[in-house]
């Protein structure tokens, strides 16, 4: 899965080399890759960066595959499912980094698969080190596609704790905006944790209103709609309207977490000063969060573990073959996760 960094529409099908030692020394056979919004853009030429000196970058940072070699005392056996993670820390950690932050940098100097001058998983073969790999259990099979964007969602709630733990936090009611993988995925979670969930979409048919009825949550297409106060907002569209009326709707004490940018970010106008007071009065929070560390990697499969295996292939909507691969770039009426098959 090839693009021409920085060029736009240039996504094709690329033959490259065997994936070179100096990614790791486990050897993968790919198996799946997940496609997701930041693909579309990076096909369109908006952001993007190759292996220094290469005129390519391969795709692909939702990943799974099977290992076909891994050497002694690696954690891995041949025939092992692995996921691979995306960010790399920086040549010269910064504190975060060395911390095995690296989704903290405070430099902007590390490297992500598939997006940040390192190929991705997005191969008939990929390697990666064994700190890197993600170890898939067997029961999850396909589903281990979904690690990747699950982790960016439990290192979301991560921050929602951790910001909550400020005082006294018992919340009850999730407000999730955006029925897209990652907010479906959000919604999942949050009914795990035993909240109310209610989700935020503009589609009033399909999939989605399904999905969400099925965790037990409340789906609705208007704000108007939410009958209840939320405790936490998990935003996942990144329109800047939706932001701002849903840090409106906040609770005492509420945590926002923006998961979500807009690709074709519009004006709005707001009355800054008094969502500002709103928000200092009620001790309302709002706070960024992007990427994973390993650790939300492993809470990740646990979610995926807990969860309803039927209800996760739900999410997984079309499949399209490692020949036709940027046909998956083009959004279907009821796609939510569209996968790319590399075995052909």
């Amino acid at each position: 899965m090839t693009i021409v960094p920085g060029k736009a529409d240039s996504a094709s099908l690329g033959e490259v080399g065997e994936p070179p030692e100096d990614d790791g020394s486990i050897l993968v056979e790919g198996l799946l890759a997940g496609i997701c919004g930041t693909d579309v853009e990076l096909t369109s030429g908006a952001f993007g960066s190759g292996r220094p000196g290469s005129d390519h970058l391969i795709l692909g940072h939702e990943s799974l595959g099977r290992v076909l070699e891994a050497p002694p005392g690696s954690g891995f056996a041949v025939g092992d499912l692995v996921s691979g993670i995306v960010r790399r820390p920086d040549p010269e950690p910064c504190p975060a980094c060395a911390r095995g932050e690296w989704d903290f940098c405070r430099n902007g100097r590390y490297t992500e698969r598939g997006i940040k001058d390192m190929d991705g998983y997005g191969s008939e073969r990929w390697r990666v080190d064994p700190y890197f790999a993600v170890p898939v259990p067997a029961e999850l099979g396909r589903l281990g596609v979904l690690v990747e964007p699950a982790s960016i969602l439990t290192k979301a709630w991560d921050q929602v704790d951790q910001i909550g733990a400020r005082s006294w936090f018992r919340p009850e009611h999730v407000l999730v905006t955006g029925a897209g993988p990652i907010g479906l995925l959000a919604a999942l979670i949050a009914g795990q944790r035993g909240y109310t969930v209610h989700v935020l979409d503009r589609a009033a048919d399909g999939p989605k209103p399904q999905l969400v009825q099925a965790l037990g949550g409340q789906y609705i297409t208007d704000l108007s709609d939410l009958q209840v106060t939320p405790d936490v907002v998990i935003e996942a569209t990144g329109a800047g309207q939706v932001v701002v009326e849903t840090a409106k709707l906040l609770g005492w004490a509420g945590v926002l977490c923006l998961t979500g940018i807009s690709p074709d970010p519009q004006p709005i106008d707001v009355q800054m000063d008094a969502l500002t007071r709103q928000l200092v009065i009620r001790n309302a929070a709002v706070v960024g969060s992007v990427n994973a560390a390993k650790r939300h990697y492993a809470d990740a499969i646990e979610v995926l573990l807990t969860a309803d295996s039927a209800w996760l292939e739900r999410l997984i909507t079309r499949t399209v073959p490692l020949s036709e691969w940027p046909s998956a770039l083009t959004k279907e009426p009821d796609d939510i996760k569209v996968v790319v098959d590399l075995r052909g």
